[in-house]
């Protein structure tokens, strides 16, 4: 720690397999004052680490070669002075939370903002400056942890400040130290002065047999003090490190725990469960009822009776395509909501995409009987700043969802308007409209309207969450008005390009 004047910002090495994910790093946080070394596998990391006083490690856990884990616990060898905060996403919360238990400081999901990365970075920066003030106050002035209790010391200070939960113990159990932090973690609105066992602090056995154990020595010729997670109340998840105190004898003296919030990473768990049940429910329909259907056809081979197989053979082809169909959006929204889809903004006339989106599928609409039109409003609409297969994206799936919810003989209007700089799109039906219950999921993953109406019309469930992210993705925003048996209006708005 500098005796005078600011201290130098601490050195952070990005380690991630994506050049995007190092770049973007390196640019914000070397913004920031911070040294930025960057590494793209896991060996090239290690080689820095040995040259360079690396003090903060953004670390990703998905990467070839040497895995994020195996990373992890290197540096953890190294030392406890260099804080690892992990990068995870939805397909590695495990990994984090295993992570976490390895040793890692702190974690960011992928996709993260600009300020989410300083957040967490200045979080891990006043960790490093607080450990070397109090590691500098300990030198300067030791004192036993009864002292601590009734000195206000600045150690103390710094303690209380922490937004880690502390709490510390003698050998028998009873509590001599304890922050606020620990007490907010545990969703208790009142402190509790130390001075009593642990167990009136925290309503957990298993974590009170866990800091007892500690407190009396059992892991005091041991690295590998065992973590513990626990929920306090519902929704909220805890994971808990602890230290042993070891006298000069090396007789337990007592324990430090410390408790930190991971209730994030459990609610990333269980979108991922979520997701994938829903994505296996919807997968395993048309796969079974392909199945049933070859099997028929393979029956009638093999008994020389070929009568009726051909509307065995297209249902099943009808089947196969929403399978890809089904694929190719999952595909869509992963890469829009992990911000992996590149979207390559430019000039546009509004006006004539659409003509091209309504010409294309008035052929579908004629079929049917349906009339789809075009209303544009008499003065030349400004240019859009949008990338033209987004566009196309999003106002293709709302016609195509309009035309497909819309009775035969029925009207789907487009209309095009200017309000207040911006430029709204309406997608106006008069067709079977959507119940109240519904609308506030109508834009949730694979939900589908179904009702003797919606029963037979074909569809994945992931078109609308596709046109949200996407107009969001271009700065917009969508509303939906409905009304059973009367249609729909799903109305987007998105800025104008100013002109250049």
């Amino acid at each position: 720690m500098a005796s005078n004047g600011k201290a130098a910002a601490p050195r952070v090495l990005v380690v991630d397999d994506e050049l995007d994910t190092r770049d973007a790093c390196q640019h914000i946080l070397t913004r920031g004052g911070y040294p930025v070394f960057t590494a793209a596998r896991g060996e090239e990391a290690l080689q820095i680490l040995e040259t360079q006083p690396i003090a903060i490690v953004l670390l990703d856990l998905k990467m070839p070669g040497l895995s994020g884990m195996e990373v992890l616990r290197r540096i953890r060898q190294l030392g406890d002075s260099i804080l690892v905060i992990v990068i995870t996403g939805y397909a590695t919360v495990e990994m984090a939370i295993e992570a976490m238990k390895a040793g890692a400081y702190d974690f960011i999901a992928k996709p993260f903002e600009p300020d989410a990365l300083r957040i967490v970075i200045r979080r891990a920066h006043e960790k490093i400056r607080l450990t070397e003030e109090a590691g500098e106050l300990d030198r300067e002035r030791r004192r036993t942890l009864t002292d601590l209790i009734t000195e206000k010391s600045r150690t103390r200070t710094l303690i209380d400040s922490l937004p880690t939960g502390v709490v510390a113990t003698n050998a028998d159990g009873m509590v001599v130290l304890v922050n606020p932090s620990l007490f907010r973690h545990l969703g208790q609105v009142s402190e509790r002065p130390p001075g009593d066992p642990i167990d009136r602090y925290v309503a957990d056995e298993g974590f009170c047999d866990l800091v007892r154990q500690i407190a009396r020595g059992r892991y005091a010729s041991s690295d590998e003090v065992p973590a513990f997670e626990f929920s306090p109340f519902e929704g909220k998840h805890l994971l808990a490190r602890g230290r042993p105190i070891i006298g000069e004898n090396g007789d337990g003296l007592g324990a430090v725990m410390t408790v930190s919030d991971i209730s994030a990473i459990r609610a990333m768990d269980r979108v991922k469960s979520e997701f994938v049940a829903e994505a296996s429910h919807e997968l395993r329909s048309p796969l079974s009822t392909i199945h049933e259907q070859l099997a028929l056809v393979i029956r009638d081979i093999s008994e020389g009776n070929f009568t009726g197989d051909l509307p065995i053979l297209n249902r099943a082809l009808e089947k196969t395509h929403e399978l890809i169909s089904l694929v190719g959006d999952l595909l869509d929204l992963s890469r829009i909501e992990s911000k992996s889809a590149s979207l390559k903004p430019k000039p546009l006339c509004l006006d004539e995409a659409l003509k091209n989106i309504v010409g294309f599928l008035g052929v579908n609409a004629q079929k049917r009987g349906q009339r789809l039109s075009l209303e544009l409003p008499e003065t030349p609409l400004p240019r859009i700043l949008a990338d033209p297969f987004a566009v196309e994206s999003v106002f293709g799936n709302l016609i195509t969802n309009a035309l497909k919810y819309t009775q035969d003989g029925g009207r789907i209007q487009v209309r095009v308007r200017l309000r207040e700089g911006k430029v709204e799109v309406a997608v106006i039906d008069n067709g079977m409209g959507i119940e109240q219950k519904d609308l506030a999921r109508i834009f949730d993953r694979f939900y589908r309207v179904k009702n003797e109406k919606t029963r037979w019309i074909p569809g994945t469930g992931l078109g609308l969450p596709i046109v949200k992210e996407l107009v969001a993705l271009l700065g917009g925003t969508i509303h939906v008005d409905s009304e059973p048996g009367r249609g729909s209006t799903f109305s987007v708005q998105l800025p104008s390009h100013p002109p250049a």
